[in-house]
């Protein structure tokens, strides 16, 4: 059904959950592919010992490079980015299945899963609810039976993974941009190329419902400054994407496109602020 791709890099515990997850609550049958960085915790040999598709560099080399060698693989028809340290809850994945009977015909769309998070980070997209900050305290079992009472509404502006895209235009807009290496912003920028390639449908899914534990990969690279180099590569800063191009958090119905914004005083004032602001960065 899916080819999900995730890149890794020694986060060993993690891996093992959102592994498990995938095999206990999926509805489908999926390809996984494992992008390995490094290893030296046992994440190789243990993918290995497992069966479990995958790639592997001796270092890391961040999340662009990562995601692009294992979509390389790609068998299926969509493929679904994923981050190491998330849990599936059931049936995240009928979720993203009975939304794709909505989407546009050229495939020209991109879907996002809800995470749920146990610290609130002021994201209007995601669902906050604390079942535990770390594997040594996490609750497997009380978040699968508040599943349920865990879903929200279909948002806007999904950008995040989960994320799933078809595997055509991930192929025609080169995957993530190397550029953005180790990959802070990236996510912003891909679908920013999806914007500029035409593309209005950017779904994030309510009960498609992920758990995050929030940054146990981010947290300990060396970060790249991904938002100036998005300001300088598009000539707008990420906020004035997200709020007025994505119109990110807000509620949709069905597949309902994004429309082209308004050039409200607003958003010409924000535009200016952002041409400044790259003029003098």
């Amino acid at each position: 059904m899916f080819s999900i791709i995730i890149p890794t890099w020694n986060n060993l515990p993690y891996l093992r959950l959102v592994i498990e997850s995938l095999r206990r609550h999926s509805t489908h049958t999926h390809q996984i592919i494992v992008h390995v960085n490094d290893g030296s915790d046992g994440t190789l040999a243990w993918v290995r010992d497992e069966g479990i598709e995958h790639t592997a560099s001796p270092g890391n080399i961040g999340i662009c490079h990562a995601v692009n060698i294992a979509a390389a693989r790609a068998t299926q028809d969509y493929i679904v980015y994923m981050n190491d340290d998330m849990y599936c809850c059931p049936g995240w994945d009928d979720a993203l299945v009975k939304r794709l009977a909505q989407m546009p015909a050229d495939n020209l769309f991109m879907l996002s899963g809800t995470m749920i998070e146990p610290v609130d980070s002021g994201n209007p997209c995601v669902v906050v609810q604390n079942f535990g900050r770390d594997v040594e305290n996490f609750r497997a079992d009380e978040l699968v039976a508040a599943t349920p009472t865990l879903v929200r509404a279909d948002w806007r502006g999904a950008t995040w993974p989960p994320t799933l895209v078809h595997r055509d235009w991930w192929y025609k807009l080169g995957g993530y941009s190397s550029e953005l290496s180790p990959g802070m912003s990236s996510d912003n920028d891909f679908s920013m190329k999806l914007w500029d390639a035409g593309c209005r449908v950017f779904l994030g899914v309510g009960d498609s419902l992920v758990y995050h534990f929030q940054q146990k990969s981010t947290g300990k690279v060396v970060k790249n400054d991904g938002r100036r180099q998005f300001l300088n590569k598009w000539g707008m800063t990420q906020a004035t994407f997200d709020r007025y191009f994505l119109r990110r958090g807000t509620a949709v119905e069905g597949a309902q496109a994004v429309t082209e914004p308004e050039r409200t005083g607003r958003l010409r004032r924000a535009l200016l602020k952002s041409r400044i602001k790259r003029a003098f960065s």
